[in-house]
């Protein structure tokens, strides 16, 4: 028999000190009195049977340690990949910004050569349009001349560059069928046909400037 104190007992067999004296009351250990100490009395049986229990433990702190590395491998690695993603995130969503202010220059300046295209469109038909009164008014005073001194020939009045497309076909014989079918080239080659003067829904055409026998003929 071999005689240790209640802590080594309890650390011999890798137990509470507690299940210790459980064992002594349920009389499964001996236990004897040695100079006011409580001494377990343990049987070679016991002492192989108990002496595999502080190997147990020293197996499982061994696994255990094993299984935190591991674990803060694991977490290392998935910090990793959750920084990795965050600075993707972050350069799409520059990268989206970007092209977002790109678009936008991009409509602007659409926006801005429409707009001077249109005012110029505009400035010329006006422009024409205030040349074109004072034009009727000199019509007008040299046929009163005229009927006055009927030797004196009015001098000729400079026809106007720009007009509407209907007032210009107006003064041809051309059927209705015709009119339409002339005005569906003049939509179709409004885009590209830089002699062409398009306001709204109106066409206007410059017949001083350019020739328009090939669509209107």
């Amino acid at each position: 028999m071999k005689k240790m104190s209640v802590n080594d007992a309890a650390e011999y067999f890798g137990v509470s000190k507690e299940a210790i004296h459980n064992r002594i009351r349920r009389g499964s250990l001996q236990s004897v009195l040695q100079e006011g100490v409580k001494m377990v009395m343990v049987d070679e049986k016991q002492a192989k049977t108990g002496a595999r229990k502080p190997a147990q433990q020293r197996g499982t702190a061994v696994n255990n340690d094993r299984y935190y590395k591991l674990l803060e491998e694991q977490n290392k690695k998935l910090q990793s990949r959750v920084d990795t993603l965050e600075n993707e995130t972050r350069s799409l969503r520059d990268q989206k910004e970007q092209m977002l202010i790109e678009e936008r220059e991009k409509i602007e300046k659409i926006y801005k050569e429409k707009d001077e295209q249109l005012k110029n469109i505009l400035s010329t038909i006006s422009s024409q349009f205030m040349l074109n009164a004072p034009q009727e008014t000199a019509i007008e005073e040299e046929m009163l001349e005229a009927e006055i001194e009927p030797k004196i020939e009015p001098e000729p009045v400079e026809a106007s560059k720009v007009i509407s497309l209907k007032k210009h076909l107006k003064q041809y014989d051309f059927s209705e069928k015709k009119i339409k079918k002339i005005t569906a080239k003049f939509k179709k080659s409004a885009k590209k046909d830089e002699r062409i003067i398009v306001v709204g829904k109106k066409y206007y055409i410059d017949t001083k400037k350019y020739d328009y026998s090939d669509i209107i003929g």
